[in-house]
């Protein structure tokens, strides 16, 4: 399978990325914020198989694409779209779909707003929200996913961390606890523990911090938007469904599928459900 990686200049980042396979192009933008690509290179292999061209890519701040003294001016949504559209020029790409997972689905919703016409398809996995109301619930729906010990520990660590403590050890056991949360099989939490060690903390928080500066809330504005947007959910997910069933509401031509025992990566807790319906809306 073809495979390439570059890294261009975005404004004041320079971002990186790496293509896979050939075909009608898709972007996958990863979750977080403050999260690099690489977990998202089996997503891209496996839909390039199916004969697309899959493109990731490290969004600003993370993995190896870089910004020189982050803060409020250098990671902002507006300039993180940007970052999408530069990347979309330089691949010489005239329309693409885009798969947005988790806060990666914010980020797609968000440059749908700014560039639908280089939009052919929307896909969001286990999306954030179309508004910032998902927020609200989250803490709850995380808790039930855990037993009480797993709570107490995970507390235990969060509070060392919020404290300042970001030693490896507290910063892996720290996300020992929390992975477990996110899977519906608990087996596939330590693929999921690894990855969320790679956070960095100040983009994540910069992020938010613009979420909330810009009112984030586009659930009015894709009245005309025709484009077909497929919703996968994992009904055990710390994403509820009635947020998956708001994202679909607000694009007009969309399919919502619902997946049983499935959390918010539905590549590992329901593989072949979740790729096969990819596939189907991808080549309908």
């Amino acid at each position: 399978m073809a495979q390439n990686s570059e890294t261009i200049v975005s404004g004041n980042s320079k971002l990186n990325y790496t293509t896979f396979g050939s075909g009608k192009p898709i972007l996958i933008i990863n979750g977080g914020p403050g999260m690099n690509s690489d977990g998202f290179a089996y997503v891209a292999q496996e839909l390039a198989k199916m004969n697309f061209q899959t493109i990731i890519y490290d969004q600003r701040g993370t993995g190896k694409s870089t910004v020189e003294n982050p803060n409020n001016k250098n990671i902002t949504m507006d300039l993180m779209t940007e970052d999408i559209e530069n990347l979309r020029r330089h691949l010489k790409i005239e329309k693409w779909t885009i798969l947005g997972h988790s806060f990666g689905g914010i980020m797609a919703t968000y440059y749908a707003t700014k560039h639908p016409e280089t939009i052919d398809k929307l896909i969001f996995s286990s999306s954030g929200g179309v508004n910032m109301k998902f927020t609200l619930y989250l803490q709850e729906r995380l808790n039930k996913n855990l037993t009480k010990s797993e709570r107490d520990s995970l507390n235990f660590y969060q509070r060392k961390r919020d404290a300042g403590d970001n030693s490896k050890e507290t910063i892996t056991k720290r996300a020992q606890f929390l992975a477990k949360a996110y899977v519906f099989d608990k087996s596939n939490s330590d693929v999921i523990a690894q990855r969320l060690t790679q956070i960095n903390f100040t983009v994540n928080s910069l992020v938010i911090e613009n979420l909330q500066k810009i009112n984030f809330d586009c659930s009015s504005l894709f009245s005309n938007f025709r484009q077909p947007a497929l919703v996968l959910q994992g009904k055990n997910d710390i994403i509820s469904v009635e947020t998956a069933q708001e994202i679909a509401t607000a694009f007009p031509n969309s399919k919502l599928i619902l997946i049983e025992n499935c959390g918010h990566y539905g590549w590992l807790d329901a593989n072949e459900l979740y790729f096969n319906s990819i596939n189907i809306f991808l080549n309908n």
